[in-house]
């Protein structure tokens, strides 16, 4: 017969053991923000469609739940965008005038410097990592380390070969060659020592940093890549490689040892009709 003490021994330990399997981590929240057309012709700044192709890229990363939003959607006239980002543990950015946008309401921008007080991961790709006007540029440096902003911003549309350095965004990862549009001569804080030149593009006989990653004083990470403008592109698994690297880099997530990134059905590089 079972002593009562032997039945109390076994009733702690199995309340924890179950304490101990409902104690597990749960997964990091990526909230991927996008915008519908921002007047570019067709199969450029197809923001909706690469966010998606992102988030599937990115679905089944151990850890992660991956959510994708247009800033321009029902989460803007309810106003839960601020929310969500102070739900999230990593921003990516693949819309129109990052830099502008991010001061485009109190809201957002406090949101925003709580996320990064705190250590979120921040990433931003193409035109999400700049401005037409130069006020946005101080900002949106001090938030992502690099931006495309002003009236002296330069610009490419060429095929040429990126190199990348050594460093875990761009693990396995070797020189390609892309045709893309890529900015240059990105805008950063000179006092910035800890600004890693993650992709190098050969454009007008020089190499340009055109990705960039930064770890940050309040001990988050930034990052951004000024590629990212024409959709076929995305269909480059070292394209999606890089991309999903860096932004599980500034999460803090080790990518999948294997199948990363996953292949995707050739119908997911589709654009809607």
């Amino acid at each position: 017969m079972n002593s009562p003490s032997c039945l109390y021994r076994l009733f702690v330990f199995l309340l924890l053991a179950g304490t101990s399997a409902y104690a597990a981590d749960p997964p990091k929240k990526l909230l991927i923000l996008v915008q519908g057309s921002d007047g570019h012709p067709p199969a450029t700044h197809e923001f909706i469609a690469g966010g998606e192709i992102l988030r599937r890229t990115l679905a089944d990363v151990p850890g992660l739940k991956v959510d994708v939003r247009n800033i321009q959607g029902e989460e803007k006239e309810s106003g839960l965008i601020p929310e969500m980002i102070n739900d999230a543990d990593g921003l990516a950015l693949y819309l129109s005038q990052g830099a502008q946008w991010i001061e485009s309401e109190d809201r957002i921008k406090q949101a925003l410097a709580k996320f990064a007080q705190r250590g979120g991961g921040l990433f931003a790709l193409h035109w999400a990592i700049g401005a037409k006007e130069a006020k946005f540029v101080e900002p949106f440096v001090a938030l992502f380390g690099a931006c495309h902003g002003g009236p002296d911003r330069k610009y490419k549309v060429l095929e040429t070969l990126l190199t990348p350095a050594d460093h875990p965004a761009t693990a396995g990862l070797k020189p390609f060659t892309i045709h893309d549009e890529f900015y240059y001569e990105l805008k950063t804080d000179p006092k910035n020592d800890k600004l890693v030149r993650l992709l190098s593009a050969d454009i007008e006989d020089k190499r340009y940093m055109v990705a960039w990653a930064w770890e940050r004083p309040d001990s988050g990470r930034s990052a951004g890549f000024s590629g990212g403008h024409f959709h076929e592109n995305w269909k480059r698994p070292e394209y999606r490689r890089f991309i999903g690297q860096t932004i599980l880099w500034t999460m803090k997530i080790e990518p999948p040892k294997e199948g990363f990134p996953p292949v995707l059905e050739e119908n997911a590089f589709e654009l809607p009709k």
